[in-house]
């Protein structure tokens, strides 16, 4: 039975782990996604601050695993500390990363004009040169993203859950998984198999009209095997649930009894208790 809580606790992580690692995933792309139109606005609003309400800004094109690159249909003009301000307010949107260079390049040199540090702690930022208007070009805007980390803030919470979440299915099998074995014999349903009527409560079969009495350890005994039918049932689990587990040991034979019910289940033809040698026993309903 400890086998099935590991087995059970071990299965709830397993799923937490995989919609965790599916909803990371979702969410990352989608914030890529989102990203992407943040560094086309970047574009459009240099533009406009140079006064250019009508050329295009071309796609952005990704040419790194965290790094992207602005291109422009057109010279413009930009002041270094308008492209900081615009970039940190639009970045800032940007859930995946706080912290990102820029670079801004001119196409036709290939060297790098202007350049700064964008970092989650203000104090670290590097941003020089900001008065300084930089004259009419073809500029290209390299933006590199800091890697993230394996585990981001949000998933950093979930994750630390499942060990609570595995806590919980384990001590939901620890008391589930007996009431599903065992059910509460006195509030046991009527139980039909093959052409018997089983009344747990009152202990009694009733076969072809005929009223058959049970002892409370042949009721108890034949409330296993029916919860169970045509499935092996094991001597050791019977033998614990209906003596071990009420507290008493006896050295009475669960033969004997098997040899009772086997008995007072003859009237129906269709219904055997039979021994599976080195295993237990199997109710066998063959209606």
């Amino acid at each position: 039975m400890k086998r099935k809580y590991v087995f059970g606790a071990v299965l709830l992580l397993f799923i937490s782990v995989i919609c965790v690692a599916f909803c990371i995933t979702d969410n990352d792309e989608f914030a890529i996604a989102r990203r992407e139109v943040l560094l086309r606005r970047i574009g459009h609003e240099l533009l406009l601050q140079s006064g250019d309400s009508t050329s295009r800004v071309l796609p952005v094109k990704k040419t790194g695993k965290n790094e992207y690159r602005i291109s422009f249909e057109k010279e413009f003009t930009f002041k270094p500390g308008s492209l900081v301000s615009t970039t940190r307010r639009l970045l800032a949107k940007d859930v995946l990363s706080a912290d990102y260079v820029v670079n801004v390049l001119n196409s036709g040199t290939s060297g790098v004009v202007y350049g700064y540090a964008i970092s989650k702690s203000k104090k670290d930022d590097i941003i020089t040169c900001i008065g300084r208007k930089q004259p009419k070009a073809s500029y290209l805007i390299n933006i590199k993203f800091k890697p993230k980390g394996v585990i981001t803030e949000k998933s950093a919470y979930v994750l630390g859950s499942l060990p609570f979440l595995a806590f919980v299915g384990f001590i939901f099998l620890r008391y589930v998984e007996p009431l599903r074995v065992l059910p509460d014999r006195k509030n046991a349903d009527m139980l039909s198999f093959g052409g018997v009527l089983f009344d747990a409560n009152n202990k009694k079969l009733m076969i072809n009209g005929v009223t058959i009495e049970l002892t409370g350890t042949e009721s108890r005994l034949l409330l296993i095997f029916a919860l169970s039918p045509n499935q092996i049932i094991e001597r050791g689990r019977l033998q614990k649930e209906i003596w071990e587990d009420e507290g008493v040991i006896v050295g009475r034979s669960l033969d004997m009894f098997i040899s009772k019910l086997r008995k007072k289940l003859e009237p129906d033809p269709t219904i055997k208790i039979a021994v599976i040698r080195g295993k237990g026993y199997k109710l066998e309903i063959n209606a």
